[in-house]
């Protein structure tokens, strides 16, 4: 997560895309290639995307959201609300979003330019077992957003498609749900290492630092 706004689309693109390899060890290989040169850009998660991420390097503008299943996008849209000036990247997993698709019509509502949502469908409640979730049977997550009224939805299921649609949802200021179809696969297990409350604090000093340097 994190960095200048849209100048830095592919450094982020390289983060994010390491979700659609077949292996965890692709995932890190692919992923480690980003560019560490993030400050502008806050990034949030939730579920297994959140170990994921932290095991792929820590930065203070990442904030992880645990035992808070489903408001990963409502935390995310209070942030871009509250600071416009700064793109905000909710990276959300299906079992999550299907938690709390009333946010949905919330996003829509107040519809801020600046805020990102992409949600990493693998079908399943990876974390707790394996269990399918309702996109197994063929629910549509990116046509609930759009028909919630979130202005810019679209699922892929190819890496090039995801470039172009993560590329395209920052060059258009504009609300975006990026579903993105990935392999069932994860972390050998759903632990991190860095404290909750240190999270908060480290994530809320980098929001200030930011604005002192406005």
């Amino acid at each position: 997560r994190g960095g200048g706004v849209c100048r830095h689309s592919g450094q982020i693109f390289r983060l994010l895309t390491g979700a659609f390899h077949q292996t965890g060890d692709d995932r890190i290989a692919r992923v480690n290639e980003y560019d560490r040169n993030f400050a502008r850009r806050c990034q949030r998660c939730a579920g297994r995307v959140t170990h994921r991420v932290q095991s792929l390097g820590h930065r203070p503008n990442f904030f992880y959201l645990q035992h808070a299943m489903g408001l990963a996008s409502s935390l995310g849209l209070g942030l871009a609300l509250c600071r416009a000036e700064l793109q905000v990247v909710v990276l959300d997993g299906d079992g999550s979003i299907l938690m709390n698709l009333g946010g949905l019509t919330t996003l829509a509502r107040y519809r801020p330019k600046n805020l990102l949502h992409v949600v990493f469908d693998n079908e399943s409640l990876l974390s707790v077992g394996g269990f399918p979730t309702a996109t197994a049977t063929g629910s549509d997550l990116a046509g609930i957003a759009a028909a919630a009224g979130v202005p810019r939805s679209t699922t892929v299921r190819a890496l090039a498609e995801f470039t172009d649609a993560f590329d395209a949802a920052l060059a258009a200021h504009d609300l975006t749900t990026i579903v993105a179809k990935v392999e069932a696969t994860g972390p050998a297990g759903f632990v991190t290492d860095l404290g909750l409350l240190e999270n908060r604090f480290q994530f809320q000093r980098h929001l200030r630092e930011l604005q002192r340097k406005e």
